[in-house]
């Protein structure tokens, strides 16, 4: 979890190591792109050092399953680091404390979103999160609830519906927040879940985007209505994909 500890508290070895991913990183930094991230994408991320998500995840990937290092890095505070250490965490050892401690840290969509898909979906709190996430009122606390309920519906290969048919109820019970990143992340939400396989959850989350699409509420109509969008496309496409096999 994170510790709060300072660099100065890390073992040499540790300590090293970390200093040697800001380097790498550091190295990595694009001014231009730094200066993108807010104005085209939206991320406010102050401690950024502008480095490329492609750039991100090369310098991430032979430190894959230190659990250790995720963590010293994690409590540098700083972006990019923040976003290595999710890449290279081992899920099996990553606690629901820590999972609680990460999430209490997010002030951005990007470090919030790669967090639920890059490594939260993985652990075996990840529905139980989103359950509990979902009463939050902050809006990057309440928006991991449904990224982490979106990653799930993508990652998860088979399992029960049970699991999705919950999130589409807190879907529906969150379809009124107007707040920007809450909206979306609830809209990815309902999309995802509607593009499992299952046919029982692709019939009940159309019936939810119907619901929330006849809404008076102006946010859930908008939702409801996006969400019927993307799964007319879906089925379009796949009946088109069917008639060309079978023809």
């Amino acid at each position: 979890m994170t510790t709060g500890r300072n660099a100065a508290d890390l073992d040499p070895a540790l300590k090293a190591e970390v200093e040697a991913v800001m380097a790498a990183l550091r190295a990595q930094a694009e001014e231009p792109y730094r200066e993108a991230m807010k104005a085209r994408y939206g991320i406010e991320a102050p401690t950024a050092f502008g480095v490329r998500m492609n750039r991100v995840q090369a310098i991430a990937k032979p430190l894959r399953r230190r659990h250790d290092l995720a963590l010293a890095l994690w409590d540098t505070g700083q972006y990019d680091a923040q976003m290595v250490a999710c890449h290279i965490d081992d899920p099996k050892q990553v606690t629901p404390e820590q999972m609680d401690a990460w999430r209490a840290t997010f002030d951005n969509w990007a470090t919030c979103d790669t967090a639920c898909f890059k490594l939260f979906d993985q652990t075996p709190h990840a529905f139980g999160k989103v359950r509990e996430w979902s009463a939050l009122n902050d809006e990057f606390g309440k928006r991991a609830a449904f990224a982490l309920l979106a990653s799930l519906a993508g990652h998860v290969k088979g399992g029960p519906d049970e699991p999705f048919l919950e999130g589409l109820a807190l879907i529906e019970a969150a379809a009124t927040d107007d707040r920007n990143f809450v909206k979306k992340g609830v809209n990815w939400a309902l999309r995802s879940v509607g593009q499992r396989r299952s046919p029982a959850l692709k019939a009940a989350a159309r019936e939810v985007a119907a619901r929330l699409a006849a809404s008076s509420d102006r946010t859930a109509r908008w939702n409801g209505k996006d969400a019927l969008r993307a799964f007319a496309k879906d089925d379009a496409k796949r009946a088109a994909k069917e008639a060309k096999s079978s023809a």
